[in-house]
């Protein structure tokens, strides 16, 4: 594999190696579900499903593992502040993740482990840490100790005099910096048993816990939210190399979303909702939106710039619909190599997956081929659509695919007759502009307008799109 990805441990670009040649294995941080999702949140589910399509098609086997924090002091909040039963509201805000990652083209994880199904590994993990002197427990509290271990810090590069946890203080720490482990059982809480005492998990040890129950003791690629850095990540790493396991050989974080320049959360009441979103815009162009660009940088989240995104994956989908209209059906082969793609959207994905370099490529090729279309060189169109097409199912976009194929076969007939009439009238329009008739030109576009048919003249050609009401 010529894969480079940076990794934030290193802080620096590394080659992808795998533990094991042919495979890969990924353990992704994935919702607290505690409410309703926004864009903020899928966003790194879109991220790591793109490179986990990358690099099945480079052959690999990719084991992707994307966990689900089911108990959560904000779960416990949220529950108790709208008279719900803990479980009930953590379950049904899991299924609103899960359908909106659905909704957006992620592909199943291989695993979704929920942090209350594997209370039994944290306890061992815990009894490793303490039987190595790297935890203490504490009236049924059980901490871990971040002086014993000289590396903390590594990941995030931050110095121990300078930690904060953000916990809130309590008697018998041995000092402030050291974090949770198991919080001991509180009145009306859920609890599970251990050999300190009734109480539940801290949030850390959940992760490492869930990773290496489903990858083993060392895997190659961690991934998350920028945000998750520190405290999170850090501790995570810390617990389990103190344990005596390898974990995550590359780290890899996804930036945020913004909205007025901060963060996207339900703290700051500034979310935009899945379900809110796919009310404006289809899924697969809120999933372009999302995708396009690169997973390192950060999306300011407005109006325009969706719209934006809208009219750009338009010019996506009306080449390859154009193409299977007139010349015939675009074909998606199943085992694809990576000589297969458009040279440029290789070089791309393989630069830390450059998505804004790779939807670049993939747009010079919709260039191409709405050329050759207009030059009458079907063979060649044909060859541009099934290389835009294998871009696209790579960025999990395709227009073609079945997943966004959501038209009755009637409305598909009555939407390729549509075409066929209006493309007939835009060959003619084109041919007027030619000879310099501009007077019959504009009378062909005004009888398209009045037929609620709005023509955008671009460097790609005419596109058209009907009108919004």
């Amino acid at each position: 594999m010529s894969l480079h990805i940076y990794d934030t441990a290193s802080r620096s670009m590394r080659e992808f190696h795998p533990q094991v040649n042919g495979t890969a294995s990924i353990y992704v941080c994935g919702a607290t579900v505690q409410g309703i999702p926004h864009i903020g949140h899928v966003r790194s589910g879109l991220n790591f499903d793109v490179l986990r399509r990358w690099l099945a098609r480079d052959g690999a086997d990719v084991t992707l593992v994307r966990n689900v924090t089911d108990i959560d002091d904000k779960i416990l909040t949220k529950a108790a502040d709208h008279d719900r039963p803990w479980w009930e509201w953590a379950y049904t805000h899991e299924r609103a993740f899960e359908e909106a990652y659905d909704a957006l083209g992620c592909l199943p994880p291989s695993y979704a482990p929920r942090a209350t199904g594997h209370v039994t590994q944290m306890v061992e993990l815990m009894q490793r840490l303490i039987d190595k002197g790297h935890a203490y427990d504490v009236d049924g509290d059980v901490y871990f100790d971040v002086r014993s271990l000289p590396e903390y810090g590594a990941l995030s590069g931050q110095k121990l005099d300078a930690v904060e946890q953000g916990e809130t203080a309590v008697r018998g720490k041995r000092d402030p910096r050291d974090f949770t482990l198991w919080k001991a059982a509180k009145p009306g809480e859920p609890s599970w048993p251990t050999p300190w005492g009734n109480g539940r998990p801290g949030w850390h040890l959940e992760c490492s816990a869930m990773a290496t129950a489903y990858l083993g003791s060392t895997f190659d690629i961690h991934g998350g939210g920028i945000d998750l850095i520190f405290p999170h990540h850090e501790n995570e790493q810390a617990q389990s190399r103190a344990a005596g396991d390898g974990f995550a050989n590359y780290w890899m974080h996804n930036y945020w979303v913004t909205f007025s320049g901060e963060k996207m959360s339900k703290s700051l009441g500034n979310t935009v909702s899945i379900p809110v979103m796919l009310e404006k815009v289809r899924a697969q162009e809120l999933r372009y939106y999302l995708v396009a660009p690169h997973y390192r940088s950060h999306i300011e989240y407005s109006e325009e710039a969706l719209q934006e995104a809208v009219t750009s994956y338009g010019r996506i989908e009306s080449f390859l619909r154009r193409v299977a209209e007139r010349v015939g059906q675009v074909q998606l082969a199943g085992d694809i190599c990576r000589e297969a793609f458009d040279a440029d959207f290789v070089v791309a994905m393989d630069n830390d997956l450059n998505t804004p370099q790779a939807v670049a490529a993939l747009h010079n090729k919709v260039r191409q081929g709405n050329t050759a279309l207009a030059d009458g060189d079907h063979d060649k169109a044909l060859e541009a659509a099934e290389c835009v097409r294998r871009m696209a199912d790579i960025l999990g976009v395709d227009p073609l695919s079945p997943k966004w194929n959501d038209q009755s076969s009637a409305d598909l007939g009555m939407r390729q007759a549509l075409t066929t009439l209006v493309d007939r009238l835009l060959v003619e329009r084109q041919e007027a502009r030619k000879s310099r008739d501009f007077a019959r030109s504009d009378a062909l576009r005004d009888q398209l307008l009045e037929a609620g048919i709005a023509v955008e003249d671009t460097p790609d050609g005419p596109q058209w799109t009907l009108k919004d009401d």
